[in-house]
Formats: C-alpha cells, sequence, structure tokens
C-alpha cells in the first residue's frame, strides 16, 4: 500500500473516529447529562488579560448601596412563608390548657395553621325515578334518564375526566390507575374498561376535535413540530396454512401545530413522516409555517405556493451547541452571536415592544448579525470536513438560510419554535409511561386528548374541569356551535 493511500486511509479513520467519539458523547449527555443548551464563553470579552503589557484602563462602574436587617444570630429575615390559598376549606380545632380556666379572662389567642391532606374519594351517584300510575288509564309514567355522554357507563363525567386526565397529563397508565383504585377503594376495575372508556369518550368528542384542527388551520401563522410514538400494529402472517394474528412495535410519528394568535394546539397522528400527512392538513392553508430543517417542508411549501416558511434559530444554535466539543473555537464564534441574538429578543420581551418596534430593532441589530455570521460561514466552511458536527451544522445553517431570514421581514414572528416543542413535552413524558399506543385508532385517540389538554394548559384552564364540563353538554349540544366547547372560547 502505497504512502497517499496510506494517508487517505489514515484521514478516513480519523474522521469516523471523531464522528463516532461526538455521537457517543451525545448519547451519553442525553442519558447523563443535563439538557441545558445554555453557553457560557470560556474567556468573557470584557475580562482582563493579566499577560498584557498595557494594563487598560480601569472601566467607571456605578455603585449601588444595598442596606438589609439581620436578626441577633447574624442571618437575614426569612421571608415568610407563602399564604395558603383563600379557597381552602378550614378545619378549626380549639385547644384549652390542661388546667382549669373559669376564673380567669380570655386576653386573646394564638392560631397555628397547617396543611392536611384527605384523600380523592369514590361514590355511588344514584338516581331514584319515581314510577306513578294514571287511576283513570292505569298508564306507568316515569320521568327520563338525565343526558349522558356515554350511554349505560357506570362512570360519571367527572370520573371520566379524572380518569383521562391521570392519563394525559399525569402520565398514569391505565393498569397503574386500576390498582390505584383496587388498593384505595376496593373498586376492581379491568385496564381494559378504562380503555374502553377512553375510546367511547373521544368518538363523543371526534367532531369537536375537527372544529379545532379547523380552527387552527384557519390562522396565518403556525408552528409546525414532529415526535415519534410507538404503536402496536397488528399483523396477519400465514403459518402453515394458519393465519395467527401478528404483533409488532411500529414507529408513528405526531405532527404538531400551534396557532401563535390564539395558542390553541392539535396533534395529528401519522404512520409516517412523509408529506402526505402535513399535506392533508395544511392544502388550503395561508400565511406562515415555522418549523425545522426537515425536508418535508420545503416539498409542502413547493405543493402550496401559498406558504411562506419561517425557521427556527434554536435549532440552529443547538446544531453548534453539540459541535462545541470537537470544534469549540468555530462553535464558540457562532454560540457568542446567538448569545447577542437572543439578547435583543429577550428585551424586546422585556419592554414589550410592538410588532413595528421588533422589526425595526431586528432591521438595525438582528439583520447585522445574521448577515456577517452568514457570510463567517460561508468562508469557514471549506476549512471543515463536511461530515464533521461543526460541518453538518454548517451545512444546516447554509440550507435554512431563506428560512432564518425571513424573522427580519415581519415583526409578528417569533425566533424560533421553542413553543411549540414545549406542547411535545407531556407527549415524550407519556410515552416513557404507557411505551406505545395500542393501536393505530388508539394513537389518533392520544392525539385528540394531547390536542385538547395541551390548549387547555394555553389558555390556563383546570383540565378537569373543563373535561367535565364538555362532556355534561356536547351531547345535546348543537353541531354548528361545537367551536363554544373549545377551550377558552371568546365570544366574538
Amino acid at each position: 500500500m502505497t504512502k497517499k493511500l496510506l494517508q487517505k486511509k489514515y484521514k478516513e479513520v480519523s474522521q469516523e473516529n471523531l464522528a463516532l467519539k461526538t455521537e457517543l458523547a451525545q448519547l451519553k449527555k442525553l442519558i447523563f447529562g443535563s439538557k441545558s443548551e445554555r453557553f457560557i464563553p470560556a474567556q468573557d470579552d470584557a475580562q482582563l488579560n493579566i499577560f498584557k503589557e498595557d494594563k487598560p484602563e480601569e472601566p467607571v462602574v456605578e455603585k449601588e448601596e444595598i442596606t438589609y436587617q439581620r436578626n441577633k444570630k447574624g442571618k437575614r429575615n426569612h421571608p415568610g412563608r407563602h399564604k395558603f390559598p383563600s379557597h381552602l376549606e378550614v378545619e378549626e380545632i380549639i385547644i384549652e390548657p390542661d388546667f382549669d380556666t373559669e376564673e380567669m379572662i380570655e386576653i386573646g389567642e394564638e392560631v397555628t395553621d397547617r396543611l392536611s391532606y384527605t384523600k380523592a374519594s369514590l361514590k355511588i351517584h344514584r338516581e331514584v325515578r319515581k314510577k306513578y300510575k294514571s287511576k283513570e288509564t292505569e298508564k306507568i309514567h316515569i320521568a327520563p334518564l338525565p343526558s349522558r355522554a356515554i350511554p349505560k357507563c357506570i362512570a360519571t363525567n367527572s370520573l371520566l375526566a379524572h380518569i383521562l386526565v391521570s392519563k394525559m397529563i399525569d402520565h398514569l397508565p391505565f393498569y397503574r390507575q386500576a390498582q390505584m383504585f383496587s388498593r384505595d377503594f376496593e373498586w376492581h376495575v379491568n385496564r381494559g374498561t378504562l380503555c374502553h372508556w377512553m375510546k367511547l369518550v373521544c368518538e363523543l368528542l371526534e367532531p369537536l376535535y375537527q372544529v379545532l384542527i379547523k380552527k387552527v388551520t384557519e390562522s396565518n401563522y403556525i408552528n409546525a413540530d414532529e415526535s415519534p410514538i410507538k404503536v402496536l400494529e397488528h399483523k396477519v402472517e400465514e403459518l402453515k396454512g394458519k393465519a395467527p394474528p401478528m404483533k409488532k412495535v411500529m414507529q408513528g410519528y405526531m405532527w404538531v401545530y400551534r396557532c401563535i394568535v390564539s395558542g390553541l394546539v392539535f396533534f395529528n397522528y401519522r404512520k409516517g413522516r412523509g408529506t402526505q400527512g402535513p399535506k392533508e392538513v395544511l392544502v388550503d392553508f395561508v400565511g406562515y409555517v415555522q418549523c425545522d430543517g426537515l425536508s418535508v417542508y420545503d416539498k409542502l411549501a413547493k405543493i402550496n405556493p401559498a406558504i411562506k416558511l419561517v425557521g427556527c434559530h434554536a435549532h440552529v444554535r443547538r446544531k453548534f451547541f453539540e459541535a462545541k466539543d470537537s470544534d469549540p473555537k468555530r462553535a464558540e464564534h457562532v454560540l457568542k452571536v446567538y448569545q447577542q441574538i437572543y439578547a435583543i429578543e429577550k428585551r424586546l420581551r422585556k419592554q414589550k415592544a410592538t410588532i413595528q418596534q421588533r422589526k425595526d430593532e431586528r432591521i438595525n441589530f438582528t439583520k447585522p448579525l445574521l448577515e456577517e455570521l452568514k457570510i463567517w460561514i460561508e468562508i469557514e466552511c471549506v476549512t471543515v470536513t463536511p461530515k464533521s458536527p461543526m460541518g453538518k451544522a454548517m451545512t444546516y445553517f447554509q440550507n435554512q438560510w431563506h428560512k432564518l431570514f425571513t424573522v427580519i421581514e415581519d415583526g409578528n414572528l417569533e425566533i424560533d419554535n421553542n413553543q411549540i416543542e414545549n406542547k411535545i413535552r407531556p407527549l415524550a413524558l407519556g410515552r416513557k409511561n404507557y411505551m406505545f399506543a395500542g393501536s393505530h385508532k388508539g394513537a389518533h385517540n392520544l392525539a385528540m386528548m394531547y390536542s385538547f389538554f395541551a390548549s387547555c394548559k394555553a389558555k390556563d384552564i383546570n383540565p378537569q374541569t373543563w373535561l367535565t364540563e364538555t362532556l355534561d353538554v356536547i351531547a345535546d349540544h348543537p353541531v354548528n356551535r361545537l367551536e363554544e366547547l373549545l377551550p377558552g372560547y371568546v365570544v366574538a
């Protein structure tokens, strides 16, 4: 083997080794490390260098005098406990001294408040309907049963809401809830029964879910993202002339869409990560779609020219943050630029800037930073191995440039997609507990309930209260006015 071939082979092996080390470090960080992406420069620009010969002039720093009181032991005074909520029930217990107080005068009292816990209770909701017989016709009369969300179901709407909230928000699988009912109340319910109840509730809420989808897609600015979910798929395979049912776990995807204006969110389950799902949802959409660098969105924009894509700067920053260990100098340069960009956004939020003010500030300050960063990356990328973490980060930035720069054009646009990523967190926590959806229909039902509960959270509404009240009225509610049942509905 010649020297050139050896050098080429050595270079390939070194690059592969570096890539594997980087991948291993990222996997270790995902399992054991902190999830924070906060960037702290190795050396602050304002920090003095003790090795320089010329001593720089000391900056003039305004000083502020802060005073506080100390108690006798030399410690700061305790700020005190948080006040208890005023709506909590108070159970008052009078404690008298253990001696005779008849001839004494009461001059006051000392009150000590503590919190106690009473576990939830199950009670039988019994509906007694009186029967009457007419004296003349001997016809028997009895009042009809009140309207129910699920006919013949032994669970009331409040219990159904509790079961679904426990699964979707508190991440308690049905088998665990069944164990809790058995342990705490000696009520032995099969987890299959709980699963069936959820199925019936979702069938009832399906029309409202479709209204939610329509409400979100009618907006002119939405976030979009996707997240995987394992689904148990039933397959039939021939074996010696027989066809026994076989089960296989497959990878499905939850596509999530969020309306920036209303805060409403909906999850849309799909079997794959292809264009078909977003295409069906956004076929008539007109406006901005803020997303990551998945190629599906670029294809979607070609299919529907009314869609204008907006990039996510948080995804770009994350790529360079992940490259920090393998190429610290270049990564630190980019991360410092993004520190300045996000400092501008933080200041605008703090000042509650108007749409026009946000646009002007971005044009004056953010635009030059992005343009300088683009030129720097174009110069540096030729000296970086394309398959290295830094090379991949630079390629990602260049491919997304046309979307990243869009935030300068409109003050309504957000700098990143972090808001919708926060909405996916309950799904990520939930799938660690229940591991997979039992079927494609079950995954669709999960998407529906995640949509309603994420919208409740966005509107600061108690999901238990919302679902109970919705189940109370939805069976008799006019179909053409279902929008009124959405979380946080406001009359126009």
